[in-house]
Order: C-alpha cells, then sequence, then structure tokens
C-alpha cells in the first residue's frame, strides 16, 4: 500500500495504480445529490445514511507488454425508494464491485469498450471517485422498487365502487329502441 496521500476527488489514477494505491472511507449519504433525488420524500437520508467505499489501484502488464491500469471499486450504502406496489417507503441495499480498465483516450476507450467485457474508461489525472461512485450505485437501484411483502394491505382503488352504480349507457340505448306502447 502507498503510504502517498491520495485525494479521492481528484485522483491521479495512472499514478494511484503505478503505486498500488488504496483508499477508503465513509462519505455521508446526503452528499450523493442525485442518489437524494432518487429517494422516497417519506424517508430521505439523514445524517447517519453513508457510503462506504474503497478502491485500488493495479497496474498489470499485458500480453503485448504494455501495462493496464486498473481500477478496483467497492461501495455501498441503503437508501429508501419509493415501493410501486404500496407507494411507501422500501429500504434497498446498494452494492457496487467493479473493475475498470483506462486507457489513453475517449477514442481508444470506445474502441477497446467494443470488444471486451471489461468497463473501459479513458485515462485521466483528476478522476472524481466521489462522481463514479454515486453513477455505479444509481446503477445498481432496481428499475422497480418494492417490498417482498408490504407492510399494510393493499386495498382496491376507492373509484372501483362508483363505477358499478353507475348505469349502463347502452342499456338506456336499449330502451329507446324497444317499441312502445304506440308502436
Amino acid at each position: 500500500m502507498s503510504s502517498r496521500g491520495f485525494d479521492p476527488t481528484r485522483l491521479d489514477v495512472e499514478l494511484f495504480a503505478a503505486e498500488g494505491g488504496e483508499l477508503e472511507g465513509r462519505w455521508p449519504l446526503r452528499g450523493f445529490d442525485r442518489i437524494c433525488e432518487s429517494a422516497s420524500e417519506d424517508n430521505p437520508p439523514t445524517d447517519s445514511d453513508t457510503v462506504a467505499w474503497q478502491a485500488r489501484g493495479e497496474r498489470l502488464t499485458a500480453r503485448r507488454g504494455e501495462p493496464v491500469t486498473w481500477l478496483h471499486l467497492g461501495a455501498e450504502a441503503s437508501v429508501a425508494l419509493q415501493c410501486q406496489r404500496c407507494l411507501r417507503a422500501v429500504q434497498v441495499p446498494l452494492a457496487v464491485r467493479r473493475k475498470f480498465s483506462f486507457v489513453p483516450g475517449e477514442d481508444a476507450a470506445a474502441a477497446v469498450d467494443a470488444t471486451v467485457e471489461d468497463d473501459v474508461l479513458a485515462m485521466t489525472r483528476a478522476l472524481d471517485l466521489r462522481e463514479l461512485i454515486e453513477d455505479e450505485l444509481l446503477l445498481a437501484m432496481p428499475l422497480v422498487p418494492r417490498h417482498d411483502v408490504c407492510p399494510v394491505p393493499l386495498t382496491a382503488a376507492e373509484n372501483e365502487d362508483v363505477e358499478e352504480e353507475r348505469p349502463n349507457p347502452f342499456a338506456a340505448l336499449a330502451a329507446l329502441k324497444r317499441p312502445g306502447p304506440s308502436g
């Protein structure tokens, strides 16, 4: 592990990987604006809610002899989202374990990304780990959050009773078509 002090919000990925750097910490969940926007309005993140994260850099030599820069990233958090069945808050644990290889430039990243299964990013001297972690946690959120079993019984919509009480409009038409006493 490196003794150098790396800044996770302005991480020099190449140097971090070359030195086999490791970082970890906890950040307040409230500092992740996009996650907070997705949270349930009934149960927003509090001061005690955090994102635990760790990062490790690694440089490996590829088959062609060229060094490949890797960033191993892990993050965990729990956020209350709105259940799509009962519309109440449901606590959803989020966990991310990813590894990214870095290549020089956006064009190279796009070309390599199309040919390999690993995540590929363009090399940067100032990577914001907080932003990358937020992106990955957002991708880990379920598309349709819901309780396994909702805490309150689901009730039928109130307007279903109203529809049963209304007269059938076709019954009124049928009454008009019936021959009357004059016919």
